[in-house]
């Protein structure tokens, strides 16, 4: 009967045709006897296919019993989850933060544009403009005077022109001129600035920075020439093939020993990723101040630590084996930051709960009682303005200024090295951020556009990110154990903006945090690749052996932050509190004394006394304060707390000290003027022994700082004597410097107090979750690997009853 069935319903619902037989071998048979035959095969295929057939049609019944069985079974054991949005949380969002925005590709191009219109400028429109052709090497925004954007953010005031710099090269004239285009959108005029802002016509030609142009340049000498004449020699000494050139260049700077000096030492290593870490020992000066490149030479050459005038003085040498020859050999990339095993998991991500509480609009954030505008300069980087908590402005600039290194070696590329990466771009190489490595997978990422050192604007996408944290240890918390048992605590969730520079072998991670005690943090961490240098005899003075004929070369590393506060309005005064101990009588036992420690306080008054060395003893306590006082009559203020640990600053005897000036002082406090708008500048690295701007003649001047626009130059940073952990790549634990901006009886008490994250109980009341939301995290999180909440401290609390 079953057959029956199969074959009925094969026939009644299988509407494929049926194959024919005729392919299937078999005996010859009688005429009479094959009809019979085709029929009867054609009978045993269809009921053989149909019995397949329920066959897996019962199989997949089954599965889906046992999996209906299954979910029932462990219902009870998943968490129960609830759907939440990921969105964002609303803010009430302005557009006065629009006059701090970085310019726009269209505003870009439309200055772009007119300077190329300006027929008496003669400048090129090429993306590689020759050293001998005028150039547009900068544009950028111009940042409105403080006045002005004061009066439109607070009083309703008209709103401050948006204009743009020019940074012109002038390749035909051997000078360098700087102009302000604007008002954007137009109709646009320009106006020479050079004067104004450096007190001289123009600036020399030698004082710029190498463009893409020139280093075409460099790099057709050395390989198209240099590398040419020498074939034995590299060939002989690191497996140097013309065909495939197995060579890279880092160069040092300064450029030389003196103004107009353009000359660069040129050290080769290994070309592999991560080459800063693969010297071969071979090094050339590169002379290359004439605007034309067939008068460039080279002056001098480093083979394995001996010095040669002459190409053809090494090649005699080396022809007549008067040195100690390098032999090549193959050697493994121990530089490459590939993982030396597979990854086989993922570490723990950050998840938000309920949506972001954070909500970003043009160049505006707003984050609980926080709200600040930012912008990405191409040559000094991130910076935030109008920064204000409960409404109240505290900072009305906070930006970095400048990261500079000193280097220390026996050979030349890093012997005289001393980088000033503002000349080079900090923001300029703030490239695309890594989902869930750089930040947070989760975080708000934003593009930024660039002009610079190109002939039209450039994209980077997702070069700046914006995410709430949680540090991972309580903002403040109280376990009360004795009396009145009872648990209070805060997490630690903060807001973080982000960017970082790669600036040739160091990455820079920049991060303005603000936390909800009010206090705003800058940090910078350093990683990346240490520089190196060939160990030569002698070579161990400057540093630790990393590698096999490697030196980890010593270095400093300085950065200076910008704190433009304005507590309670522009009327600020410095002063600092620290401690010393008092010898006192004890008032119930006259005859017996005790030294304790009393509260020393001082206002500073001018720039001058406000300018604290780093190797000097400075007040622990240092403080921008209004004259107004909070509840208990302490005059309200914020506290700068440098956290540093930073090398010696460069003797101000040497040549170029001046042009990092700012790194003699861990803080100076200056009047504010909108002429003293940056502590150094983009010539600085290549006029580092006449520069334009010389931090120190902002203190020179000793104005008076009593009840002023008070602005804060900070310095922080760590000494580096590379070790074999920083190989491959230096870790960013313990490698940075920050300032902590910090309220200090600004407030009545600690605002962090009203948080909505707070969390408190008592016993009876540890699951509630009114108070306690930790207790009930389960309802807003869906985790296999969620522990249940218990809380049993207060069983060991010390009891007092009898």
């Amino acid at each position: 009967m079953g057959m029956v069935w199969v074959w009925l319903y094969s026939h009644a619902f299988n509407q494929t045709p049926q194959c024919s037989l005729a392919h299937i071998s078999a005996p010859p048979t009688k005429p009479h006897r094959a009809p019979a035959l085709r029929f009867l095969r054609g009978m045993v295929s269809q009921v053989t296919n149909s019995l397949l057939k329920c066959l897996l049609i019962l199989i997949c019944l089954v599965s889906v019993i046992l999996n209906i069985v299954l979910i029932c079974l462990n219902s009870n054991r998943l968490p129960k989850c609830h759907t939440h949005s990921q969105g964002t949380v609303a803010a009430d969002h302005t557009d006065h933060s629009l006059i701090f925005a970085d310019l726009t590709p269209k505003e870009y191009q439309m200055v772009r544009d007119y300077m190329w219109d300006q027929k008496d400028l003669r400048i090129s429109h090429s993306a590689t403009a020759k050293v001998s052709e005028n150039y547009i090497f900068l544009i950028d925004l111009v940042l409105p005077k403080k006045a002005e954007a004061l009066r439109y953010l607070d009083n309703q005031g008209l709103k401050p022109e948006r204009q743009a710099s020019v940074v012109v090269f002038y390749g035909e004239f051997n000078y360098l001129k700087e102009y302000v285009v604007g008002p954007l959108p137009g109709p646009l005029k320009h106006r020479d600035v050079t004067m104004e802002k450096y007190k001289v016509e123009s600036l020399p030609f030698t004082a710029r920075p190498v463009t893409i142009g020139e280093y075409v340049q460099l790099i057709d000498l050395v390989y198209g020439n240099v590398f040419m004449q020498l074939k034995t020699e590299l060939k002989e000494s690191f497996g140097y093939d013309p065909k495939s050139p197995n060579l890279s260049i880092f160069e040092g700077m300064p450029r030389g020993v003196k103004a107009g000096d353009r000359k660069t030492w040129i050290s080769f290593f290994r070309d592999f990723s991560g080459m800063y870490i693969h010297p071969v020992g071979f090094e050339i000066l590169v002379r290359h101040e004439s605007k034309n490149s067939s008068d460039w030479m080279v002056e001098k050459l480093l083979y394995n630590g001996q010095y040669f005038d002459t190409i053809e003085s090494f090649k005699q040498t080396y022809a007549a084996g008067g040195m100690q020859k390098i032999v090549y050999k193959e050697v493994s990339n121990f530089a490459s930051l590939k993982p030396r095993s597979v990854p086989t998991g993922l570490g723990p991500h950050q998840y938000y709960l309920q949506g972001k509480r954070f909500s970003v609009k043009s160049n505006q954030v707003i984050y609980k009682d926080w709200r600040f505008a930012f912008g990405l300069s191409s040559l000094t980087g991130m910076r935030v303005f109008d920064v204000r908590f409960r409404g109240d402005r505290i900072i009305y600039e906070l930006s970095v200024q400048e990261a500079m290194s000193v280097y220390g070696s026996i050979t030349p590329g890093m012997m005289l090295t001393k980088f000033l990466d503002t000349s080079i771009g900090i923001g300029r190489f703030a490239h695309e951020l890594v989902r869930g490595v750089d930040c947070p997978y989760s975080a708000t990422y934003i593009d930024v556009y660039r002009y610079i050192d190109i002939n039209a604007t450039q994209l980077y996408s997702n070069a700046i990110c914006v995410f709430e944290h949680d540090v991972g240890r309580p903002l403040r918390r109280h376990f009360s154990d004795f009396f009145q048992n009872s648990y209070g605590g805060l997490t630690n969730s903060a807001l973080y903006i982000r960017s970082i520079t790669a600036i040739g072998n160091y990455d820079y991670i920049w991060d303005f945090i603000f936390y909800q005690s009010g206090t705003v943090e800058a940090r910078v961490h350093a990683t990346g690749y240490i520089s190196s240098s060939y160990k030569v005899p002698g070579s161990l003075k400057y540093g630790h052996q990393v590698a096999e004929n490697v030196l980890g070369n010593i270095h400093t590393h300085f950065a200076n932050f910008k704190v433009d506060l304005d507590i309670l309005g522009v009327r600020n005064v410095f002063q600092t509190k620290d401690m010393e101990y008092e010898e006192v009588s004890l008032p119930w036992m006259t005859e017996r004394k005790a030294k304790i420690p009393k509260l020393v306080e001082n206002q500073l008054k001018t720039e001058q006394e406000a300018a604290l060395r780093h190797n000097s003893k400075i007040p622990r306590y240092l403080h921008v304060a209004s004259n107004q006082t909070n509840r208990w009559g302490h005059q309200r203020s914020y506290k700068l707390q440098v956290m540093s640990l930073a090398g010696d600053h460069l003797p101000e005897s040497e040549p170029e000290e001046r042009s990092m000036s700012w790194a003699r002082y861990k803080v100076a406090i200056t009047k504010h003027k909108d002429s003293e708008q940056t502590c150094s500048s983009l010539y600085s690295q290549n006029n580092i022994w006449d520069p334009v701007v010389d931090f120190s003649n902002y203190i020179k001047d000793n104005e008076h700082i009593e009840n002023e626009d008070l602005v804060a130059w900070v310095t922080a940073g760590f000494l580096h004597i590379p070790h074999a952990e920083d190989i491959p790549n230096t870790v960013t634990v313990g490698n940075g410097g920050a300032v902590l901006i910090r309220p200090h009886n600004y407030f009545d008490e600690d605002p962090s107090i009203d948080s909505v994250d707070g969390v408190y109980f008592n016993p009876g009341s540890e699951t509630d979750c009114e108070y306690n939301k930790m207790a009930c995290l389960d309802k807003h999180m869906c985790s296999p690997t969620l522990e249940p909440y218990t809380y049993r401290g207060f069983e060991g609390v010390i009891k007092f009853d009898k």
